[in-house]
């Protein structure tokens, strides 16, 4: 009885097994880039700014804290039509203040690992500040 019982459930684990796999292979795999999002440039880059980038904890919306206020960003950027996810890349000069530009530096690690789309909604966040 009992070599029963273990073939018994050798041959449902099997089976088991082999429904699982035919599941899987049925399934149309996902492509990644596929996926959209429904978030504007604006609310990624807020997204953005004050979560995985790190920026809120040194830049404010009207106030200079630790770095310039994002106002003061924005309009020194529009002014010379520069651009800021290309600082961030590290493709441009420290525009606002340029003494801060060594604090800013560790920071870049973080932007630099954002795709290009990331860092231009940053911009886009950031340049919707007047």
């Amino acid at each position: 009885m009992k070599v029963y019982s273990q073939l018994l459930f050798i041959i449902v684990v099997t089976l088991t097994m082999i429904s699982c796999n035919e599941k899987a292979a049925n399934q149309t795999p996902v492509d990644q880039t596929e996926i959209t999002t429904t978030q504007t440039p604006k609310e990624l880059g807020q997204e953005l700014f004050e979560g995985k980038g790190m920026c809120a904890s040194c830049h404010k919306a009207d106030i200079k804290v630790a770095g310039p206020s994002i106002q003061e960003i924005a309009k020194i950027y529009r002014e010379k039509g520069a651009s800021i996810a290309a600082f961030i890349n590290e493709e441009g000069k420290p525009l606002v203040d340029p003494s801060q530009y060594e604090i800013m530096k560790t920071n870049f690690a973080v932007t630099k690992a954002m795709s290009m789309e990331e860092r231009k909604a940053l911009e886009v966040y950031m340049m919707s500040f007047e």
